[in-house]
């Protein structure tokens, strides 16, 4: 009896050695295996993909690229452009250039909102009420330029119409554009001159007429 107990105690104490050793081999071997797996992916972890990911999403954010810097040279802007400086020219005293050119050219560059609203009711009747007071009250010389410009796009027949937006139309323009700032600076006397006070208005208004057509040319 006593060597069968001894036995069954001894079997015992190796079933609790066999359970203790396995369970140490299975924790050591997910030891190693969380090491090596952290380890591959410490070996397979590329830092500039997180640089690439932030890059991409400041440049969505910020929206920074070729759409930024090409909005305001759109054909539209740079027809505005060109008509504000064309009236600024028509109203400037510090030029001596030939003004009845510059109603071609504003005809030839202004927006299609603008051409369609002087040749609507609002322009037809504003032209009327212009040519009254021309009728029966004096009108400076700067005050005429802008009311021919207005007849004359009013009455402009289809076949030069149809000129705006084409590049014939913008090698008329460029023309024009050319000739006047010849006289501008010809007539200034030097380019110091035409960049004095009383005259620095009408010369930056002269180079954005040249600059306008030779943009939309490009």
């Amino acid at each position: 009896m006593v060597i069968l107990s001894l036995s069954s105690s001894f079997s015992s104490y190796n079933n609790k050695h066999c359970l203790g050793l396995k369970s140490l081999q299975s924790h050591q071997t997910r030891v190693l295996f969380d090491t090596r797996k952290q380890s591959i992916s410490s070996i397979s972890y590329n830092p500039l993909r997180d640089v690439g990911k932030k890059t991409t999403m400041i440049k969505k954010r910020h929206g920074f690229g070729a759409v930024c810097y090409s909005g305001p040279l759109t054909p539209r802007n740079l027809q505005w452009v060109s008509t504000i400086s064309s009236a600024v020219l028509m109203l400037a005293r510090g030029t001596a250039i030939h003004k009845p050119f510059l109603a071609p050219l504003f005809a030839l560059q202004a927006p299609a909102s603008i051409v369609s609203w002087i040749k609507g009711e609002y322009g037809i009747w504003t032209a009327f009420l212009a040519l009254l007071v021309r009728l029966f009250f004096f009108i400076p010389g700067e005050l005429e330029f802008p009311f021919i410009t207005l007849l004359l796009i009013i009455v402009c027949p289809y076949q030069i119409t149809r000129l705006r937006g084409t590049q014939e139309g913008v090698i008329f323009s460029l023309l024009i554009a050319a000739y006047l700032a010849f006289q501008h600076f010809s007539r200034a006397g030097s380019l110091r001159k035409a960049f004095d006070q009383g005259s620095i208005i009408a010369t930056l208004a002269t180079i954005c007429i040249v600059a306008v057509p030779c943009l939309l040319l490009i």
